[in-house]
C-alpha cells in the first residue's frame, strides 16, 4: 500500500583526514601572503578535508571510500543493516569514474545486493534530487528502505605542479571554494518516533537559454593533452543568481504546505563559501529559524553538504521542529528544496 509519510531515519557523514586552512593551501600552491588575504576577503572558508595530499600531490582517499564510512554510519544510526536496503540512489557531480558507476561500488562494499540503484550526475542539487527519487520511489509501496547518498572529491582536479599564478579568476576559485566529502540517509516508509519527517521535497530545471555558470570537463586519452581547462567558474554570476533562486525556493516550498517564515526553525542554507552563505541568509529573512552552516570549515563539498547540515540540524531538533533546506545547482540552474520536521 502507498505510503503517504516518508521518514529520515539517521544521517550519516564522512570527511578526509584533517582540517586544511589557506596558509597550507597557499604553501602547497606556491603563493603569497597577498592571496591568503584574497582568499579570506572573498571567500571566507577558513579550513577544508581534502583526499589529496598536499605534500605529494597524492590522491588517498576515494569517493566510494567516503561514501562507503558515511554509509556505514548512518545504516548504524539507524540500526539498519545492509539486508534491510531494498533501494539505493547516489547523487555527485565528480563519480570516481564513469564505469563502474561509484553508487554500484558502494552498495558492493556494504553488502547490499539485488536491489534498484541509481546514480544522478548532478551538481549541488544533487543530495536533494537523490532525496526526490528515493522519497517517490518509497511512496509507491514497492520499496520500504532506501539509502541515499550524496558527495564529491574535488582535490584530484589539483595539478600541483603547474604555476597556480596564472590561472584565471575563473578557475583560481575552485582552488579555494571546494573541499571533499560524502554523506548518507537512510529513507523509510515505515513509521519511527525518532525520525523526521519529509513534509515536501522538490527539484526543478530553470536553465532554459541561460548561460551555464560552472563546468566540469571529462578528459579522454585523444583530448587530454588539450587547452580546454579541466574546471571553470563564473563566480560573479552565481554571486547574483543564488540569492535570489534561494528565495523563489523558500517561498514555493512555504506556500505549497501553507506556512509563513515563523514556522521554520532551522533553515539550512545553500552553501557556497563562507562569505556567501550570509548574504543568502540575510536574502531569505527568516530571523526565527537557526542557521545551520558548515561551509566555512569544510569547504563547498557539493552534495554532501545537505547530509552534513541535516546531520548537525538533527543533533539540535527536537520533536515538533521543522527544519527547511535550500539548495542551488549553477552549472545549469536546478533549484532545490527539503522541508522535513522532527516526530
Amino acid at each position: 500500500m502507498p505510503s503517504s509519510e516518508i521518514r529520515i531515519l539517521s544521517v550519516g557523514t564522512a570527511l578526509p583526514g584533517e582540517p586544511v586552512d589557506t596558509a597550507m593551501l597557499a604553501k602547497a600552491f606556491r603563493m603569497d601572503a597577498l592571496w591568503q588575504q584574497w582568499v579570506d576577503t572573498f571567500i571566507e572558508t577558513r579550513t577544508r578535508h581534502l583526499a589529496t595530499d598536499l605534500g605529494t600531490g597524492e590522491q588517498y582517499c576515494s569517493l566510494a571510500d567516503l561514501a562507503t564510512s558515511a554509509a556505514e554510519r548512518a545504516l548504524a544510526a539507524s540500526g539498519t543493516s545492509a539486508d534491510d536496503i531494498d533501494l539505493v540512489v547516489m547523487g555527485t557531480a565528480m563519480p570516481d569514474m564513469l564505469m563502474p558507476a561509484t553508487v554500484n561500488v558502494v552498495a558492493d562494499r556494504l553488502g547490499v545486493n539485488n536491489v534498484p540503484t541509481y546514480q544522478l550526475q548532478s551538481g549541488c542539487s544533487g543530495a536533494v534530487q537523490a532525496i526526490e527519487l528515493a522519497h517517490d520511489l518509497l511512496s509507491t509501496g514497492r520499496y520500504r528502505t532506501a539509502l541515499v547518498i550524496g558527495g564529491e572529491v574535488t582535490a584530484k582536479h589539483f595539478d600541483l605542479k603547474r604555476d597556480l599564478r596564472a590561472l584565471p579568476p575563473g578557475q583560481l576559485v575552485n582552488l579555494v571554494l571546494f573541499g571533499d566529502g560524502a554523506g548518507a540517509a537512510v529513507l523509510s516508509s515505515d513509521a519511527d518516533a525518532g525520525a523526521a519527517a519529509i513534509r515536501r521535497v522538490f527539484t526543478r530545471l530553470t536553465g532554459l537559454g541561460r548561460e551555464s555558470g560552472q563546468s566540469l570537463e571529462w578528459y579522454g586519452a585523444a583530448d587530454r593533452g588539450g587547452e580546454r581547462n579541466p574546471a571553470s567558474e563564473n563566480y560573479k554570476m552565481i554571486e547574483d543568481s543564488v540569492p535570489g533562486m534561494a528565495v523563489e525556493i523558500l517561498e514555493e516550498l512555504l506556500d505549497d504546505l501553507g506556512w509563513k517564515r515563523a514556522d521554520i526553525d532551522y533553515l539550512l542554507p545553500p552553501q557556497l563559501s563562507g562569505r556567501m552563505t550570509p548574504r543568502i541568509v540575510e536574502r531569505l529573512a527568516v530571523p526565527g529559524a537557526e542557521e545551520v552552516s558548515v561551509v566555512d570549515v569544510t569547504g563547498n563539498t557539493g552534495n554532501s553538504l545537505p547530509f552534513l547540515q541535516l546531520e548537525k540540524a538533527f543533533a539540535e531538533m527536537a520533536p515538533g521542529e521543522r527544519g527547511l533546506c535550500v539548495a542551488v545547482e549553477s552549472s545549469k540552474w536546478i533549484k532545490a528544496g527539503l522541508v522535513f520536521e522532527r516526530i
